[in-house]
Formats: C-alpha cells, structure tokens, sequence
C-alpha cells in the first residue's frame, strides 16, 4: 500500500476543523455524531479539539461489508442514537463516496428535532457522488482509489493506522479472517 495523506497532514487538518467549530458553535448545545465504525478515530481527534461542552452520540451505517470495494445496501442502526431535540448536530463520518449514507443520516437526524445538523468528513471522493448533497465540511479530497487507515478498513483491517494509504490491487484478496465468521 502507498500512503496519500500522511499522519501530520491529518492531525494539522483536524485541529483546524476543531478551531471553526469551536467558534462556530459557541454558545450553542452541540452534539457530535459519528457514523461507525470508520468515523472513530477522526472523531476521537476532532472532539478532542473542539473547545466547547458538547455530547457525544454514535449510530451505525454502513454499506460496504466484508471484501467489498463497492457500496452494497445501506444499513443504518439507531441503537446508540442519543436524544436529538434541540440540539444543533455535527454529523462525522469518515468518507463522502456516493452520499448516499450521508444524505441518510442527515434525514434521520433532522426527523429527531435536531435545532441543526451539518456534517464534516475526513475524505471526499472524486467522481463518486451519486446524490444532491454534498458534506458541509470534508479534509481531503482524494481521487477514486480504495482507501484504508484512520478508521477506514478492508476486510475490517487497517483501521489502526495514522495515516490514510490506498490499497494495491494485490493487497484487495479476502483474509483468513473473513473466510470463516466466528
């Protein structure tokens, strides 16, 4: 694998976010939402630089399962959603590819009383948009390649590392791990 963004850039990028929404949201009830599982460590970094009183809250989306390099059907589970009402939401997620996950989230957010809701995300895909929204915030733009690191995986692997890398066409084979659920 090669690495597209370095672990510096990222950490940079993330305190900047951290900094317009510190102002941004002064004042206000904040609650930063991430999507799961990829989200985890970019919200992590964020929510640590972001100046403010805020809540945390989780929901679970995803479309890509297993090996998958290519959206499946989305599947969106609410359990871990906190109590909305009022309060003005920052939506995290990991990366903006078709928008469709996105543009989702952002309707069942809004259907629970959510005072706002924007969204910021890590990457924005080149060329893979497939719906009207766009991320009101996004990092890095990278181009349409199979990424891993910072909380995006393959095969559920690679989440764990510091830097954002793209997988070679060697590297997209099923692991042993997949081959058997336990």
């Amino acid at each position: 694998m090669k690495t597209l963004i370095p672990a510096d850039e990222i950490r940079d990028a993330v305190a900047r976010l951290g900094g317009e929404i510190t102002r941004e949201y002064a004042g206000r009830p904040l609650t930063v939402l991430g999507v799961l599982n990829g989200s985890l460590v970019f919200l992590a970094d964020l929510i640590r630089t972001i100046d403010l009183p805020l809540r945390i809250g989780l929901l679970q989306a995803s479309s890509y399962r297993g090996t998958a390099t290519s959206p499946g059907d989305l599947v969106v589970n609410e359990e871990l959603l906190p109590t909305l009402d009022g309060r003005h939401v920052l939506l995290v997620d990991d990366i903006f590819d078709t928008g469709h996950t996105l543009e989702a989230v952002v309707a069942l957010v809004k259907s629970r009383g959510a005072a706002s809701v924007q969204s910021a995300v890590l990457l924005r895909k080149q060329g893979r948009r497939q719906v009207l929204s766009e991320p009101d915030r996004h990092l890095f733009e990278i181009p349409n390649e199979f990424v891993v690191g910072y909380g995006l995986d393959y095969a559920d692997e690679y989440r764990h590392l510091p830097h954002v890398a793209v997988l070679e066409p060697e590297d997209l084979r099923p692991t042993a791990s997949n081959d058997h659920p336990s």
